[in-house]
């Protein structure tokens, strides 16, 4: 289980998530390339939030199907569900204090650019 927090603290998430993070990755869809976070992914059941659920802001662009949040206090980004699997909560790895996004290795990039949702 790791705790995840926003900058200001009012918002804070319970994830169950094993020790060796499964994915870590970037994105380069056009938020996610303007927030440069390092991200992971659990199942939504695996994601809690368990203090200031009022003070998220959810942003939504483009299609309306992907759920980003923001603490409206300190505007950092702590989570979203993306549209290719709204079962998923993806995690900004820098709100959670024990994990040195500086240190990790092996950081995939999801093609968000070409997204497979937008292929006509």
């Amino acid at each position: 289980m790791k705790k995840l927090k926003c900058h200001c603290g009012e918002v804070e998430a319970e994830i169950n998530v094993p020790e060796n993070l499964e994915k870590v990755l970037k994105c380069n869809c056009s938020i996610c390339k303007r927030k440069g976070a390092i991200m992971s992914m659990v199942k939504n059941e695996d994601f809690q939030i368990i203090k200031g659920k009022d003070k998220l802001i959810l942003y939504q662009f483009h299609s309306k199907i992907a759920k980003h949040y923001f603490c409206s206090n300190c505007g950092i980004y702590t989570h979203h569900n993306p549209r290719a699997n709204p079962a998923m909560t993806g995690f900004n790895l820098g709100c959670i204090d024990e994990i040195n996004t500086f240190e990790l290795k092996n950081i995939a990039i999801n093609d968000g650019q070409n997204h497979p949702l937008d292929k006509k």
